[in-house]
């Protein structure tokens, strides 16, 4: 698909390569040297790795058809990331029901256009524009293009997924519905240590969480911390066979592939944190992390011995013990988990942006997100007040 907005054109490429990896560079907010804060999922390694791995692919459900604007002299002006999707497996905000509802109402729900992060519930900007242009113009020319292409293919909808404030009220405005979830996000409040963040808890707390730190590391369980040219075959051999059993046990079949772990070990190794658990010099648990400018991204755990308090430790205070040490503002630990709450972590609402050409289903839909939205928000609130820290 293609088509001109005045010195402008709009299409729909397949895959990142036919952008260009300097291209993509350019973005704000996919590189490192943008005004906006660095965000790894949206890098060109990431993304270019889950397609070359095979992870998200046409074969997996994954089409790509990311939205690319460029003006007169062909440069690459902004894009948005996104794929005709086949399924909703992967997503983490899911819409099983309105697909099951559309369908059993007479209408075809796949293939839907969406804008996400394949396989991973983290905020990333997905309205990307090049560094130094006229955003807010170039911003909404995404969102107009994400309707004309759901118009042109005849699509049930657009799903723009896991976005910050300022994308969600552009996209508010361009008739895309607000829909919220909620996430265990943990801050650092200017913590110079592991027992700095101890000392704000309520006494109780404080005490379970070292009970729990001590007993994760008995029976001589060492912890490394791998980033860089510390990565090698050998350790994402051995992650990728707990990535496997974590995923044969949720979802039957893992989505990622085990050339995706080499690829990002290749190309972005310096924004990789694997957290891994060592017995009897053996790999026993690992954590996968991300780290942005500002944020570590907890992602993926798997284990092939289980120990009491094991899988805490390598994913929230070994998290939290590097973002302290890195002095990053926050670690998100992914979807769901109100047991992360007691280990520090604090409700978060996350939001995504839907558009629904049909009116009658969206006015279903519409109706149902006013709802929903509410009972996220109570249920932020309640926990909020039954976080483990000191009450002032």
């Amino acid at each position: 698909m293609s088509e001109s907005n005045g010195s402008r054109t709009l299409e729909t490429v397949e895959s990142l390569s036919d952008v260009g990896e300097q291209a993509w560079a350019g973005l704000d907010g996919a590189s490192k040297t943008g005004d906006q804060p660095y965000n790894p999922f949206v890098s060109y390694a990431f993304l270019s790795a889950l397609e070359d791995s095979g992870s998200a692919e046409a074969e997996t459900g994954w089409i790509g058809s990311h939205i690319v604007v460029r003006n007169a002299e062909g440069t690459l002006e902004a894009t948005l990331p996104a794929y005709l999707k086949m399924h909703s497996y992967g997503e983490y905000v899911f819409d099983h029901a309105w697909a099951d509802a559309y369908e059993r109402a007479g209408g075809r729900y796949y293939p839907k256009l969406q804008s996400s992060i394949p396989f991973t519930p983290a905020s990333a900007p997905k309205l990307l524009v090049a560094d130094n242009t006229n955003d807010v113009t170039l911003r909404s020319l995404l969102a107009q293009g994400t309707q004309a292409v759901v118009e042109k293919l005849g699509l049930s909808s657009a799903h723009i997924t896991f976005v910050g404030e300022d994308e969600a009220q552009l996209l508010e405005s361009h008739d895309f519905l607000t829909r919220h979830d909620q996430q265990f996000h943990w801050y650092n409040d200017g913590y110079a240590r592991f027992s700095d963040f101890e000392a704000a808890l309520a006494s109780r707390k404080r005490k379970q969480i070292r009970k729990e730190r001590r007993e994760a590391l008995l029976n001589d369980i060492e912890i490394e911390w791998l980033s860089g040219s510390d990565l090698s075959e050998e350790h994402w051999d051995a992650f990728f066979t707990f990535y496997q059993d974590t995923g044969a046990r949720k979802w039957g079949q893992p989505y990622l592939t085990r050339s995706f772990f080499s690829l990002i070990g290749e190309r972005m190794s310096d924004d990789i944190v694997l957290i891994m658990a060592k017995r009897d010099g053996r790999y026993i648990a690992g954590a996968l992390n991300f780290k942005g400018s500002d944020a570590l991204y907890g992602r993926n755990w798997g284990c092939t011995e289980h120990h009491p308090f094991l899988h805490f430790e390598v994913c929230y205070y070994q998290a939290i013990d590097y973002a302290i040490a890195h002095k990053l503002d926050r670690v998100e630990a992914g979807a769901q988990g109100s047991h992360k709450l007691a280990r520090g972590y604090q409700p978060a609402i996350t939001t995504s942006m839907h558009y629904i050409p049909n009116p009658s289903f969206r006015r279903a839909v519409s109706d149902y997100l006013a709802g929903e939205r509410e009972q996220v928000m109570f249920d932020a609130q309640y926990l909020e007040q039954r976080t483990p820290f000191r009450k002032s």
